[in-house]
């Protein structure tokens, strides 16, 4: 079975390392290079992990940035419930033990 693959996105450590430490330095740079976006959408590429990028708007980073996708992109394994063997034989993560690994509520008494 093929690994799951995610990505971090480092827009804003490649930013800080430039100097640019506020979403509104990006937004005229890009803006010159053709890419228009609200303030919202600017903030929203800067401290989130997209899901969708144009490649247009990808090569407008690298190009403000002057850096490459392996800066921006760092390809890394899907987050999610690691399957190991546990001392019962059972795989961890599955149904039958979800229960260890959700959290535990708190219990009010009343004295």
């Amino acid at each position: 079975m093929p690994a799951k693959l995610d990505y971090r996105w480092h827009l804003r450590e490649v930013m800080a390392t430039r100097g640019m430490f506020s979403t509104t330095d990006l937004r005229p740079l890009l803006a010159q290079r053709g890419i228009e976006l609200s303030p919202s959408q600017t903030y929203r590429l800067v401290v989130e992990t997209p899901e969708r990028l144009s490649l247009k708007t990808l090569m407008a980073l690298l190009d403000i940035l002057q850096c490459s996708m392996e800066d921006l992109i760092e390809p890394v394994a899907a987050a999610g419930v690691q399957h190991r063997k546990t001392a019962v034989g059972e795989t961890a993560g599955t149904e039958s033990n979800l229960g260890d690994l959700r959290p535990k509520r708190a219990r009010i008494t009343s004295e």
